[in-house]
């Protein structure tokens, strides 16, 4: 079995954290992890997968063990994100790959996409969405904080960041939540504890309208390059609804669309399955 290894890349000054396993030469496949998560949401499903693919899953920038610059010094934002991991894979030297996106790695993979269309060869979303079919009433403060971003607007989206918050985001849906891990969860809580994380999220909350924005882009990409695609979906999720991965199949009539009986984290109960749809898929 290939082992995990835990490296950090100099991306232009910028420390990005890195989880790697597989064989150099085999097929790349680049994970893309979403809110509040970072690489570790991957844990289960990387040695699934690392006989066969050469896996890279980077800590996005201001998550996990990468870098998180002070609001001063780092605007945070969904271009800006995408920009950092874009030179991130070329300074690995992952060249042409497949993207896994889940959540904010969906708005960032599918930046990449646009960017440079070649270097992608295939795409999973796992709850990863890119058509406003997909947002659900979930959405409802953070929508009324793109509205009017007033102060008091901003300090209702905190309730996002608690403890609690995390805890309901892991295991809504679950029909069975003895089977998610805390490990996962509390790691989560750990980094939003961080000081001055509170803000660069409430910041991404502001932002993430410039991601429905391009959702026209996005769909214009799957609908003229016609990527292989993959939707893995927890169809439980509370914001991010089955219509949004059906969607894929309007621009995109080979899109391959699997639901699964979970929530938001579907990896957390559904590696093992999940896995086996990504071998079939990218076999």
């Amino acid at each position: 079995m290939s082992k995990t290894t835990y490296r950090s890349a100099d991306v232009d000054g910028f420390k990005v954290f890195y989880r790697e396993a597989g064989p150099k030469g085999a097929p790349k496949l680049l994970l893309l992890h979403g809110f509040p998560s970072a690489g570790h949401m991957f844990r289960d499903l990387i040695p699934l997968l690392a006989d066969k693919f050469h896996i890279v899953a980077p800590d996005l920038p201001g998550f996990g063990q990468s870098d998180m610059p002070s609001r001063e010094d780092f605007i945070y934002n969904f271009e800006n994100i995408a920009h950092v991991i874009e030179r991130f894979t070329e300074v690995i030297g992952f060249d042409r790959f497949a993207i896994y996106v889940f959540d904010y790695g969906a708005p960032t993979g599918f930046r990449l996409a646009l960017s440079h269309p070649e270097r992608i060869t295939a795409i999973i979303s796992q709850n990863g969405n890119a058509y406003e079919d997909g947002l659900s009433d979930g959405w409802t403060p953070i929508k009324a904080y793109w509205q009017d971003p007033s102060p008091a607007n901003r300090e209702a989206l905190r309730a996002f960041l608690t403890p609690d918050a995390t805890r309901w985001q892991y295991t809504h849906g679950v029909p069975d939540p003895t089977m998610v891990s805390p490990d996962g969860q509390n790691l989560d809580n750990f980094y939003l504890a961080r000081p001055g994380s509170d803000d660069i999220q409430l910041d991404l909350f502001g932002d993430y309208k410039s991601n429905v924005a391009l959702y026209p882009l996005f769909q214009s990409y799957f609908r003229t390059r016609k990527p292989p695609f993959l939707a893995v979906w927890g169809k439980n999720d509370p914001f991010f609804v089955p219509p949004g991965a059906e969607a894929f199949k309007r621009d995109n009539p080979n899109a391959v669309v699997q639901f699964f009986d979970t929530g938001h984290f579907a990896l957390e109960t559904h590696a093992a399955e999940i896995a086996d749809s990504i071998r079939a898929f990218l076999k």
